[in-house]
């Protein structure tokens, strides 16, 4: 779930003017240190472990929550499950902001780990549908706090132009999760029980927490300028980042219950989320200004379009063609390897002055790989077809999510990195939340909440989905578009 202009200190030097009563110096090119120098590997292969760790969690659960949601009569609540977590996620993204950039990144990071442990633990012990959710809203807490943090620490402790390389280390630590995930977890949830995915996973938390905790109490604890006198708390950012939180949850509770009583709550959310997304986002973020605000932005569209379709893509094969969870997990396998050769991609610095058309070609692959998915609701389509549209879209996304996360550290100053870390992921995350609850209602009013939750092969209500990837569609393909506002001219 990011290549920069060459600084000087990435140009070879010879060195010059040697001390003739000094020893000699060896001749030849200075080379820059990478991540895995000894300076950065420890950290390096720490903060990888971490994304390792909510790479596995994001691909494990996504192959079990079908089964999950039948079990637990939950089908009609089955976006709540993934939205949920980016509901919560919004709120933990502006407190770990503040947080890091006045205490530094290791207290958010760590509270937020075991607060992602905690929610895993919940949802797996869960006796109902809403039990299940409230475990995946306790997860949201954590994973907001962790990637602000993680970014914060990126911006901290490495050389700007290290950043490209090690945020595509992150794209590439998705590769193994995206193809062992699925399958320990289908595999898991046919023999052992869905239950077993849930509360198997914290236990992978300890080696992150060993090697990585250290090593940025090391590089990147602390304020930014320790010198500098700490700032309070804005209780107002936090107070909008509480509103943003609920207008979230109201609309899409309004959205589930289609009725005419449900306009209250959404006008309700409404006039949370307006005035919390003005305060929170970087002015000109909604008509996609130039520089900042359009990265921000590009974010938001790109993330929320492609993952509310991905939400639904292993229901579609479950339900609709008669998969089975492993499958139907494993269908989506090979995305993270391609997601990780964008990332890749992206971070070569001869393509550093063409990153702008880059993007609006990834935002159109990803468009095209949306729209192609519900292709699989023909029978006679090979189911493999998913497969490979969905291989091309990630690709697109391993472009785009990292070179919006390179753009904006590149475009903050030290201390705003945690400030503007939290935009980019508020962005990101409320648009999931919106565009789930979007794709859940259309859902669900097509029929989609209606099919047998014992049946697992039920073919009903194929345009239930075709109503959610459609538009998601659309939204990408306006992606492209911003995509070409993310340069400052």
């Amino acid at each position: 779930m990011t290549a920069l202009e060459p600084r000087d200190a990435d140009v070879p030097r010879l060195i010059e003017d040697v001390d003739v009563t000094a020893p000699a110096a060896p001749a030849g090119p200075v080379l820059p240190e990478g991540i895995l120098g000894r300076t950065y590997r420890a950290l390096s292969i720490g903060i990888v472990s971490v994304v390792f760790l909510i790479a596995f969690e994001a691909t494990a659960v996504g192959t079990a929550m079908p089964v999950a949601a039948r079990e637990l009569h939950g089908i009609p609540m089955y976006a709540y499950a993934f939205s949920a977590y980016f509901t919560t996620s919004l709120f933990a993204m502006v407190l770990s902001g503040q947080w890091a950039d006045r205490r530094g990144p290791l207290a958010p990071l760590a509270a937020g780990i075991s607060a992602f442990a905690a929610g895993l633990l919940l949802s797996g012990t869960a006796g109902s549908m809403w039990m299940f959710i409230a475990g995946r809203a306790v997860q949201g807490l954590g994973g907001g706090l962790v990637i602000v943090a993680l970014y914060v620490v990126i911006s901290r402790a490495y050389p700007e132009h290290l950043r490209p390389a090690i945020l595509a280390a992150f794209a590439a630590s998705w590769v193994i999760p995206s193809v062992v995930g699925p399958l320990a977890a289908g595999s898991v949830t046919e023999h052992l029980g869905w239950r077993w995915v849930f509360v198997g996973i914290p236990v992978l938390i300890v080696f992150p927490l060993a090697l990585a905790l250290p090593e940025i109490r090391r590089m990147a604890s602390g304020p930014a300028d320790p010198d500098a006198p700490v700032e309070a708390y804005d209780r107002r950012r936090i107070a909008l980042a509480l509103g943003i939180s609920l207008g979230a949850g109201l609309l899409q509770y309004a959205g589930q219950e289609r009725n005419w009583l449900s306009l209250l709550p959404a006008a309700a959310g409404a006039a949370l989320l307006v005035p919390a997304i003005r305060g929170l986002l970087p002015g000109g973020t909604w008509r996609a200004a130039r520089g900042l605000p359009a990265v921000v932005l590009l974010r938001g569209v790109a993330a929320g379009s492609f993952i509310a379709a991905e939400s639904f893509v292993p229901l579609m094969l479950v339900t609709q063609r008669g998969m089975s969870p492993t499958l139907a997990g494993l269908s989506l396998a090979a995305g993270g390897g391609t997601w990780a050769l964008g990332s890749y991609v992206q971070s070569r610095p001869r393509l550093e002055p063409h990153r702008e058309p880059l993007m609006v070609g990834a935002m159109v692959l990803v468009a095209l790989s949306i729209a192609a998915a519900p292709a699989v609701l023909i029978s006679s389509v090979p189911v493999w077809t998913v497969a490979v549209a969905w291989a091309f879209g990630c690709f697109g996304m391993g472009v785009v999510i990292a070179s919006t996360s390179v753009l904006l550290l590149k475009l903050s100053a030290p201390e705003e990195a945690g400030a503007n870390s939290a935009a980019l992921q508020i962005s990101d995350g409320l648009s999931n939340v919106l565009l789930l609850a979007a794709g859940g209602a259309a859902f669900a009013a097509l029929g989609g909440g209606t099919m047998d939750a014992t049946d697992a092969a039920a073919t009903s209500h194929p345009s239930a989905f075709a109503v959610v990837f459609f538009p998601m569609a659309a939204v990408a393909l306006a992606g492209a578009w911003v995509a070409g506002r993310v340069r400052e001219r």
